[in-house]
């Protein structure tokens, strides 16, 4: 069994001919951020594989500032994922829930700074298999709210793909 020492995910088995999962948690801008590190038996994950998931990790929190900022932009536009996110989750709010998901005590205060500030990153699923979706970032208002997320993607380089979607 050939292991290796990962910052993020610890001692890591490396492939050998078999699906791996591998969780850990992140703290990111003071939420707990779940890690998934995904490699499918064909793979080929090696020693430099891993060290690359760890020195691209370094990197995260500006793939979300990213994220964020395209969220924002298409708050903006008709038709768009985010937006019509937003409105669904907006208009179905419960008047007690508005303080413990938004902040805010009125649905008048929901406003699009108010509901990117709610929007926070749960999870990244890692595919190291899969250079154009290497990083996929699922954004949520939250489990306790709603199980459905906004998901991003990015290759390997940490550029990120232009379409965000709604997904359960």
């Amino acid at each position: 069994m050939n292991k290796v020492a990962s910052k993020h995910f610890g001692e890591v088995e490396l492939n050998h001919g078999r699906d791996h999962n591998f969780t850990a948690t992140r703290e990111l801008a003071g939420q707990t951020v779940e890690l998934d590190l995904n490699v499918n038996a064909h793979d080929h994950f090696d020693e430099a594989a891993l060290h690359k998931v760890d020195y691209r990790l370094r990197f995260l929190p500006e793939l979300v500032d990213q994220v964020r900022e395209m969220i924002a932009e298409e708050l903006q536009e008709d038709g768009t994922s985010p937006q019509e996110y937003r409105h669904f989750h907006c208009n179905a709010i419960k008047d007690e829930q508005l303080k413990t998901v938004f902040g805010v005590e009125d649905k008048n205060q929901l406003t699009d700074a108010v509901f990117l500030k709610a929007l926070k990153l749960g999870h990244v699923g890692i595919f190291p298999g899969q250079p154009e979706r290497y990083f996929v970032l699922d954004f949520t208002l939250g489990k306790h709210f709603t199980d459905e997320v906004l998901v991003a993607s990015a290759d390997e380089d940490g550029v990120v793909d232009d379409e965000i979607l709604w997904e359960s």
